[in-house]
């Protein structure tokens, strides 16, 4: 875990919790909605351009669905972040509930509907990928350095070429366990748990985000940078 830093107060032990629900998500999206991701944008493009080259296995259909999804997203959560720009506590909050939203509504239907059908596979990508995408555009807005919780490309990157950096190896082995907790729960349990999962983790964050920015006056962490 990275040293407690006041000028971002809570924000990086929930980014780093956010980093592991995008590890159990996208775990679920590859492994069961068809080789797709919804949070790793970078793969789906690549994804794309293999699937129109012919490669099996791949869809054009799905990866278009995930990009169209997560851009939707990002537009709902680049507006929230201008709604509410004073304070960062209460955007996160925000915004952590939302996304808790439609992770329940994409729990239900995989527990009802399953996701093996085109009408439930489309609909949990295009639910996951909303989420996801309004929480990489509000991440952004956070500005905290090296925690993207969608995108490790630069992190590690970074974290070899400048050799330092406890947030960034800390984003990346959190990454990985949220994938390998998403995966196992995938194959050897089903996919509405490992859904519950990550909708267990996001309603902890939205409520101690909540929670940690009520103080009035405000908390200097709040504040925008």
């Amino acid at each position: 875990m990275p040293t407690p830093d006041p000028k971002h107060g809570p924000l990086v032990p929930m980014l780093l919790v956010l980093t592991v629900v995008t590890g159990v998500v996208d775990a679920v999206s590859y492994l069961e909605l068809g080789h797709v991701f919804v949070a790793n944008m970078t793969g789906n493009v690549v994804f794309l351009g293999f699937a129109l080259a012919g490669a099996a296995n791949l869809s054009a259909t799905a990866s278009l669905a995930a990009l169209a999804a997560f851009l939707l997203g990002a537009l709902v959560g680049g507006h929230l972040a201008r709604r509410l720009p004073g304070h960062r506590g209460r955007l996160l909050a925000a915004a952590v509930a939302v996304q808790a939203a439609l992770v329940a509504a994409a729990t239900a239907l995989a527990a009802v509907a399953g996701h093996t059908s085109d009408p439930a596979r489309y609909t949990l990508i295009g639910l996951l990928g909303f989420a996801m995408g309004g929480q990489n555009a509000v991440v952004r807005a956070l500005k905290v350095p090296d925690l993207t919780t969608t995108v490790l490309t630069m992190t590690i990157t970074a974290l070899a070429a400048d050799r330092t950096g406890s947030r960034r190896l800390a984003s990346a082995v959190w990454m990985f366990a949220g994938a390998l907790v998403g995966a196992l729960l995938v194959l050897h349990v089903s996919v509405p748990v490992a859904l519950a999962s990550a909708l267990v983790l996001l309603v902890a964050v939205a409520a101690l985000i909540h929670r940690a920015g009520r103080p009035t006056p405000a908390p200097a962490w709040t504040r925008p940078l």
